[in-house]
């Protein structure tokens, strides 16, 4: 029975966040307990099967942990609670370390209240320090489309096709490595990703296309 990589992120998720969250203890004035990090871990693997409310109930009792505290608030905010998952997005935006995804969710709350506005405004404030984050781009034109503002949605969109064609090109760069390496399949498997992320037929799919025919033809 084979496994995917879904089902192995799955259950690596409560290991990596403990190893995330003991990282944290020995670099934080404020040490949390290993309770708290066990908590955090197993609340890490029910937020990854879905489960939002048992995550929230999980860390309801953790109150000085940042980590812990962005996973409630993305907890409540896929529980359909917005108004919680508002105010622990607030509380996570006043630590550095959590300041663009909990204003990104915040922005994306306020959308969803009918606050526009202030979401343009946290919109506006991020793009000025991460204009090649593609989550963001897409955000900032799906808010320009909602104003009719087409032109500036193209703007935002060819910014994130760039990146996409950017990801495209490292694949290729991937797939010619593991075909030197004798990795034919795999590296066929970065092809495909490739092809699959390109917005148009770009000049990189020449070369995409080029390197699959002879890594097939070879394969034969």
């Amino acid at each position: 029975m084979s496994i995917s990589a879904g089902d192995n992120m799955k259950s690596a998720f409560p290991r990596i966040c403990l190893l995330c969250a003991i990282f944290i203890l020995f670099s934080c004035d404020k040490k949390p307990d290993m309770q708290t990090l066990r908590l955090y871990a197993q609340a890490g693997e029910l937020y990854s099967n879905g489960k939002f409310s048992e995550t929230a109930m999980l860390l309801s009792s953790i109150r000085n942990f940042p980590p812990a505290l962005v996973l409630r608030a993305k907890a409540e905010y896929f529980s359909g609670d917005l108004d919680k998952a508002e105010k622990f997005f607030r509380q996570a935006a006043k630590q550095k370390d959590n300041f663009f995804e909990a204003q990104l969710y915040l922005a994306r709350i306020l959308r969803e209240k009918g606050e526009t506005e202030k979401a343009k405004k946290i919109t506006e404030t991020l793009l000025g320090g991460n204009s090649r984050d593609m989550r963001l781009l897409r955000f900032a034109a799906a808010l320009a489309l909602e104003e009719g503002d087409s032109a500036g949605a193209s703007v935002f969109l060819d910014q994130a096709v760039d990146i996409c064609a950017e990801g495209a090109a490292v694949l290729l760069d991937r797939a010619r490595l593991r075909w030197i390496s004798g990795r034919g399949k795999d590296a066929l498997d970065d092809l495909s990703r490739a092809k699959a992320i390109l917005p148009w037929d770009t000049p990189i799919i020449r070369s995409i296309n080029q390197l699959e025919y002879r890594i097939t033809e070879a394969m034969q």
